[in-house]
């Protein structure tokens, strides 16, 4: 008799600390497959804490009151199988665990085995390492369950549990977006599952949290490595999926290589267990119609990366409890493409720009920054900083007299401004979304104080050519069409505080400028490797210089949504205090 098994992923967006409000929404999502005759409901990793909860983990409290909310969701999972990611506190250790309940019991729970410890990861300082692999039989179906890091490696907790006869494993995830990486996942699932002969559902988290997105695309994989279904990237959704758990058996008939895998090979990961959790087989005699097969189209590389910035900005904002943001327009791509996004994600009656105008602003920066208003439907305000500006100078004459005129005096308007929009945030409770880019962030193209000024930096891991990429994006596919006018794309990027200004004169093309930052900083290139690659050696000691010697600046930004491999953050934790140079 063919032995079927529904599978339910719940591609779901917690927030950090909320678990009142995060068992709830599990509890909605538990309800909702089994109305849809699901034998299994699978959520992300620390869904109930939301993740990454930090030093939230150093607070008994709150170990204490998570440890509530994973019995508050065992006692609902009548007539349905459920995995929920929590915290599990064995004495005076903790550990990232995924709890498995049937019918208001905890059946078992399972223990992160390799605890991630790089990039934007730091799982050793909070967890002990699992060591067991113990296989849950649900519905006559055994369910291997494991976490996150564990997939990623071939020898690892999928091979234990497959070797204990696991047919389905369910990898439940806190995966954090970089442009590229959902396709990378993808493969990599396919690989594990067709080299183990196991069906894998592989449920990721989705939402912002702080510089983090998470961007779902939950799936589900065939013994054969083939992509039976997938989630939506960046929204909320209940994956389901029907399973010939029958094809496990024959897939592995035809593949002889785990029988190939050196003795003793997986002792060394953990030990297999196995666990009932329910005897019955799958739909216990339920008539279940089959459920759609789901496949959600995947957005282009461009589109992929203003979603995430979309996402990343409105969590922000609204898991922050703020309601409206404001902008500084300057009439440049910058600002432009971070007021689209803000609109994008908040809605045009909570985004009001706010036009600073400068003696040395010119005309059409000022008609442009008043056109992208009106065509996104937002509220502008005009602040003119000449008053300002001018008490400034006088208030600093008698200091400077003697001395040329210089960046100093140029960055007064920057900081001006950066005091307008602070002053506007303190007195209406709205957000500043700041507007820097990252190539002129790593160069330390930026005011401290002015330009940097802000709450949130949307587009702070975006280099500069990839801005203009996004801004085309959005207006061949947002609405209205063009939002950002052609004047803006066109003309030469300037901060416009001294006449003539333009930014590719002051760093260098843009063309040019990426590619060395992202060999310097994204990929670790070392200065003669750079010149080995054919860049200027003036230019590329002087880009080298402008990262190393803005550090300082960069640790005092607002933070923004991670889009790289290697954001200035989390990721990239170069010190302040730093007397080492490349020769």
């Amino acid at each position: 008799m063919p032995r079927g098994f529904r599978l339910a992923l719940a591609q779901m967006n917690p927030t950090v600390g909320d678990l009142e409000g995060n068992t709830k929404k599990v509890l909605g999502f538990v309800r909702q497959a089994r109305e849809l005759g699901a034998d299994l409901v699978a959520f992300p990793e620390l869904v109930l804490t939301g993740y990454p909860p930090e030093d939230l983990l150093l607070r008994p409290a709150f170990l204490r009151d998570n440890q509530r909310a994973m019995e508050q969701v065992v006692a609902e999972s009548q007539g349905i199988a459920v995995v929920v990611g929590f915290v599990d506190r064995r004495g005076h250790e903790t550990h990232n665990a995924a709890a498995v309940a049937y019918d208001g019991k905890l059946a078992g729970v399972y223990h992160k085995v390799f605890l991630p410890n790089y990039g934007v990861f730091d799982e050793d300082r909070y967890f002990k390492p699992g060591r067991t692999c113990p296989v849950f039989t649900v519905s006559s179906v055994r369910v291997g369950v494991n976490i996150c890091e564990d997939i990623w490696y071939a020898v690892g907790p999928t091979a234990v549990q497959r070797e204990a006869g696991a047919e389905l494993i369910v990898n439940i995830n806190g995966s954090p977006y970089h442009r590229g990486k959902g396709r990378f996942r993808e493969q990599m699932v396919g690989t594990r599952a067709g080299d183990n002969g196991v069906f894998i559902g592989y449920v990721n988290m989705v939402g912002g949290q702080d510089e983090l997105v998470f961007d779902g695309a939950s799936m589900v994989v065939s013994p054969s490595g083939e992509l039976l279904a997938r989630a939506a990237q960046f929204q909320e959704e209940l994956l389901v999926a029907d399973l010939d758990v029958e094809g496990v058996f024959r897939q592995r008939l035809r593949d002889p290589r785990p029988r190939k895998e050196p003795p003793g090979a997986l002792d060394a990961v953990g030990k297999a267990v196995h666990i009932l959790v329910s005897e019955r087989m799958a739909g216990d005699g339920r008539r279940r119609a089959p459920v759609p097969r789901r496949m959600a189209e995947t957005f282009d590389p461009v589109g992929e990366v203003y979603h995430a910035l979309v996402l990343g900005t409105r969590d922000y904002v609204r898991k922050n409890g703020f309601h409206k943001v404001l902008i500084g327009l300057s009439g440049g791509v910058d600002s432009s493409l971070t007021c689209c996004i803000a609109v994008d994600a908040l809605g045009k009656e909570n985004v009001v720009g706010v036009s600073m105008p400068s003696r040395y602003s010119s005309e059409g920066s000022v008609l442009d920054a008043r056109a992208l208003a009106e065509n996104l439907g937002i509220e502008e305000w005009t602040v003119p900083i000449e008053p300002a500006h001018r008490a400034f100078e006088e208030m600093l004459a008698p200091s400077f007299q003697g001395l040329p005129v210089g960046v100093a005096e140029e960055n007064v308007q920057a900081r001006v401004r950066g005091i307008i929009l602070m002053t506007l945030s303190n007195k209406f409770g709205w957000l500043v979304l700041s507007t820097s880019n990252k190539s002129e962030s790593a160069m330390g193209y930026s005011t401290l104080y002015g330009d940097m000024a802000g709450g949130f930096a949307v587009i702070k891991d975006v280099p500069k050519t990839l801005v203009y990429e996004l801004a085309r994006w959005r207006n061949a596919h947002g609405t209205p069409e063009n939002a950002v006018l052609r004047s803006t794309l066109e003309k030469p990027a300037s901060a416009e505080l001294r006449p003539g200004q333009e930014t590719e004169k002051d760093l260098a093309p843009f063309a040019v400028l990426d590619p060395i930052l992202h060999a310097y900083v994204e990929e670790e290139r070392a200065v003669d490797e750079l010149l080995a690659m054919g860049f200027d050696a003036a230019l590329v000691r002087r880009v080298v210089r402008g990262v190393d010697r803005s550090e300082y600046k960069r640790r005092q930004a607002a933070p923004g949504v991670r889009i790289t491999p290697r954001n200035f953050g989390k990721d990239r934790r170069m010190p302040i205090v730093n007397g080492y140079r490349e020769a």
